[in-house]
């Protein structure tokens, strides 16, 4: 096979390619409609097009490049243990994400780092004992307690919505 080809082969090649997706283009036509029909003489006539502004020759370097490296790909022992590690590498992640998610060895940092050391609601999470039964568990929203004076009932409820979703 040429390392290149001329201007007159691209657009050979270029219209030949065509030529089957136009026929191929029919009989889409004549089987799902003249819309699927339509789009596929649209996408027929890409090569000739190629052909014509002399890209089939650019289109070839990349095809063949593709190949050779794919052929190296399968001869390579080394890449092999490279394609073995892709699975547990992927495997690796999705567990991360699942112990990231529960809070499975991930270190606290800043003010709840120091309340967990000493007892405080963050122990509860780690499957410590509760310091007080009565103190509601993460996620759960305290009863509410008795209304202040010139309290708005409002700003209460939203209050209670964001120390909820963990907004303070």
């Amino acid at each position: 096979m040429p390392d290149t080809l001329t201007m007159t082969s691209g657009l050979t090649l270029g219209a030949a390619l065509a030529a089957v997706g136009l026929i191929i283009s029919f009989f889409v036509w004549r089987r799902k409609g003249l819309a699927y029909g339509l789009r596929g003489m649209a996408w027929s006539m890409l090569p000739l097009v190629a052909g014509l502004l002399g890209l089939m020759n650019v289109i070839m370097q990349f095809v063949l490049g593709l190949f050779g490296v794919l052929a190296g790909l399968v001869f390579n022992p080394i890449v092999w243990i490279g394609v073995a590690l892709v699975p547990l590498m992927v495997i690796l992640y999705v567990v991360s994400g699942i112990m990231k998610a529960r809070g499975i060895g991930v270190k606290k940092s800043g003010a709840q780092g120091k309340a967990s050391e000493g007892g405080g609601p963050g122990a509860e999470a780690q499957g410590g004992p509760a310091a007080d039964p009565a103190r509601p568990t993460a996620g759960q929203v305290k009863a509410p307690q008795q209304k202040k004076a010139g309290g708005d009932e409002d700003l209460d409820e939203i209050e209670a919505l964001l120390r909820k979703h963990g907004i303070e």
